[in-house]
């Protein structure tokens, strides 16, 4: 039976994607009202901006008291697209305590504080849901946290930023230099005045995180991912990838260790073969890799940002926990039964592709190959170069604890007969 009293919503933010969740909530109100089995109604627009037009919404809805607008005490539902720390946690936790439950697109909040705000959802009987946390559009946490809830997942390595993917495509597939391929991101859009969360791997971090806690059931905080970006990434080392067969891409990399007694996060760029999925990957499009025991190997894949992408992750939450607020029910919550340890990066093992410039004369490779067995790394393969009297080491081993071949490239950095690093990147995908 149909409920007649509609659900109403509190929309925090209306910016890009707010204003997207309102139009969407408008245009297709008939589906929604179908799907959710109640009408939904958009009761409130907390913004900054009061004056700004806003095509489609009601001014007088409009409001700068955010505060007020969630302690209202007939708010079914609180939408956070503000971003931010604060004071999208003040108003997140206000929001339970007055009898909402709240849908997030916040990756960094949730990161950081996931934790302490499930636990204020269960203890007021909430939900929380932020599914557009992570990879805009594409169906990510609920699968990882509903359909393989009875599988165990090993693995998640994903291109989790639009931004960076665009950059790297761009100086694989035209030979831009970074910084021609940021300002071209810059102009369509797809890059911020301010691209350090970005190229930074901020951004990534937070999404690693988020993904790490839910796939392996353990307390995962930002400060707990191994974050490297990819400011430093340039035309010769996508030059040596394409020698090996690979392309590079900022990956964000959780992973369960051998034995399952820890797990890892780390978002850094790496190599990667082309027969990969992952490789394949253009533009600003995301896409996450899962290894799963039962599973096996699965692969989600579309637009990781957008108003349009990201409000329809927003949308899908809300009938969820509009249906579980007919059903006087909650949905399903934080899961980190395991308490897992979160190792350091120094334990993970990695390949490497170290490029060194070289002194040209006998014996470099013998008192290269030297150091790399001292430290217990193994040689894969090694290219050696001469050129206009510059002479060059490619060196590719084999996997190690990472905290070796970081020994290994300080101990080079030390010998009389190499000159410099040219370049070090892990090889992954393998």
């Amino acid at each position: 039976m149909m409920r007649t009293r509609p659900l109403k919503v509190a929309l925090l933010g209306c910016g890009v994607v707010g204003s997207e969740v309102a139009r969407i909530m408008t245009t297709h109100a008939d589906d929604l009202t179908a799907r959710i089995g109640a009408p939904v109604e958009l009761a409130g627009v907390a913004v900054r901006r009061p004056s700004k037009v806003r095509e489609g919404i009601d001014p007088a809805l409009v409001t700068t008291d955010a505060t007020a607008l969630v302690k209202r005490g007939d708010i079914d539902v609180v939408v956070e697209v503000i971003g931010g720390i604060e004071p999208a946690r003040t108003l997140i936790t206000t929001a339970f305590e007055h009898g909402a439950s709240v849908v997030s697109a916040n990756k960094a909040l949730i990161a950081q504080d996931g934790a302490a705000l499930h636990a204020t959802a269960v203890q007021h009987g909430r939900d929380l849901y932020y599914e557009a946390a992570v990879a805009g559009a594409i169906p990510l946490i609920r699968p990882l946290r509903e359909s393989l809830a009875g599988d165990k997942v090993n693995r998640v390595l994903g291109i989790v930023n639009g931004t960076t993917n665009f950059i790297l495509d761009k100086m694989d597939t035209t030979g831009a230099g970074y910084q021609e391929a940021l300002d071209e991101a810059t102009a369509l859009g797809y890059a911020e005045a301010d691209p350090t969360a970005d190229v930074e791997g901020f951004d990534a971090a937070a999404k690693a995180a988020i993904l790490a806690g839910i796939a392996f059931h353990t307390r995962v905080r930002l400060d707990d991912v191994y974050r490297e970006g990819m400011t430093e990434v340039t035309a010769s080392d996508f030059a040596s990838a394409k020698r090996m067969g690979c392309t590079i891409k900022l990956l964000a990399i959780c992973e369960r260790a051998a034995d399952g007694g820890s797990v890892t996060a780390r978002v850094h760029p790496a190599m990667i073969p082309l027969s990969h999925p992952l490789a394949s990957v253009r533009e600003a499009y995301n896409a996450v890799f899962v290894e799963a025991e039962a599973a096996g190997q699965l692969m989600f894949y579309g637009p990781g940002a957008g108003g349009a992408p990201t409000a329809s992750a927003v949308l899908g939450d809300l009938v969820a926990v509009c249906r579980n607020k007919l059903g006087e029910s909650t949905g399903p919550g934080d899961s980190a039964y395991t308490q897992l340890p979160v190792s350091s990066m120094g334990e993970v093992v990695t390949r490497y592709h170290i490029s060194l410039d070289v002194a040209d004369k006998p014996g470099v490779l013998a008192q290269v190959a030297t150091v790399f067995a001292e430290h217990g790394v193994s040689i894969d393969t090694v290219r050696q170069t001469v050129k206009d009297g510059e002479a060059s080491l490619v060196v590719v081993t084999h996997r190690a604890p990472d905290a070796a071949l970081s020994g290994t490239v300080e101990a080079l950095r030390n010998l009389d007969t190499v000159r410099g690093v040219a370049s070090i990147m892990r090889v992954e995908g393998e």
